[in-house]
């Protein structure tokens, strides 16, 4: 029961977790679709103003990061689709054949333009409406165009300079649940290790594989945040402090993917009962710390000194472990550490040729 308790408390604070990420997104979709509606449907006089809602939140919600490219790959899409099928329905009529060989030709000149999986979606959309309209029907190719106009850019406008995001605190929010997962189970695989446990071990490196979906909604959010303090007037202030996140992250998703396979090791390792000096798991949970005090350092707003300091002791112990005597598996657990805390410590800002020679690599 405890064990059930334990399990139903984190997956509740993993969604609360979620829900302060991207809050602040369901916010701004809301806020996108009641304007584009009111305006296609109260000023622009759009007999079915139903696509410029749409286009804001899909603008809003579909590329996080992206905002701007988003909608010009919807504009670029919807103009296809229109340019396709309008010409096409003139020449052929509507009907099922019809609306198949339209739709088939505009994702086909879609592709042709090398537009994205989304500029084919607009693209396709658009021309099996335009294929299923009665030819006495209403023209929907200019409604059509200025509802995806209205939708894109009305998201633009939210998300820019009506209620942009915090770009540091949203950041803040995403990367410490995830700094500390990925520490909390580098400590576990370093339990795992000390105690010659490979089932516990394994349990670790299956969690690290499951937090796959938390890291690139990581990534995602730093590149959001970093989009709206580069265009937003109001967030230009965090532009400096944003490219420090964002150098950091680069080298964060490389020692987290390293992370992993150092933990897939440490299974094999114990699978095959090869020699664990004690100098081992300590430079896996030491790494882990200094995950947790890199993050600790940015929220401070100083120099990651402590956290370069805690990786560089991973390392040493590493190479103490090295020197003890290990086998196949537990030579590469042993590399991959200095591989992490050479990521760690270019996230920390630090060049590539001076943390390879600090951390030994």
């Amino acid at each position: 029961m405890t064990g059930v308790v334990a399990v139903a408390r984190r997956h509740a604070q993993e969604a609360y977790e979620r829900l302060r990420r991207y809050f602040i997104v369901a916010l701004q979709a809301g806020l996108a679709a009641g304007l584009s509606w009111y305006i296609a449907n109260t000023l622009l006089h759009n007999p079915q103003p139903l696509f410029a809602p749409a286009a804001a939140v899909g603008t809003i919600a579909a590329a996080i990061g992206n905002r701007v490219r988003r909608t010009a790959e919807l504009l670029g899409g919807v103009v296809l689709g229109v340019l396709v099928g309008d010409v096409i329905i003139q020449v052929i009529g509507n009907g099922p054949v019809q609306t198949g060989l339209v739709v088939a030709l505009a994702i086909s000149a879609a592709v042709v333009f090398r537009g994205s999986g989304a500029v084919m979606v607009q693209a396709g959309s658009t021309a099996v409406l335009l294929g299923t309209v009665e030819p006495a029907g209403p023209d929907l190719a200019v409604p059509r165009t200025a509802n995806a106009l209205v939708g894109g850019g009305v998201a633009v406008v939210v998300a820019l300079l009506l209620l942009p995001l915090n770009p540091v605190r949203v950041v803040h929010r995403a990367a410490g649940p995830t700094l500390d997962l990925f520490a909390h189970q580098l400590t576990v695989a370093a339990e795992a290790l000390a105690a010659g446990d490979p089932g516990r071990a394994d349990a670790a490196l299956e969690r690290l594989q499951s937090a796959e979906a938390e890291r690139r909604q990581t990534t995602e959010i730093v590149a959001a945040a970093a989009e709206v303090a580069s265009l937003s007037p109001w967030r230009w202030g965090r532009r400096s402090q944003l490219r420090r996140y964002e150098h950091a992250a680069n080298h964060l998703e490389l020692a987290f993917t390293n992370s992993r396979n150092m933990v897939r090791r440490v299974v094999a390792l114990l699978d095959a009962r090869e020699p664990v000096p004690a100098d081992l798991p300590k430079a896996i949970e030491t790494f882990g710390q200094s995950l947790r005090l890199l993050h600790r350092d940015f929220l401070a707003g100083r120099t990651p000194e402590i956290a370069r300091s805690r990786a560089l002791h991973a390392a040493a112990a590493a190479r103490r472990a090295r020197t003890a005597g290990l086998g196949f598996s537990g030579t590469i657990v042993a590399s991959q550490v200095f591989i992490v805390v050479g990521e760690l410590l270019q996230a920390s800002g630090l060049t590539k040729a001076e943390a390879d020679r600090m951390a030994g690599v």
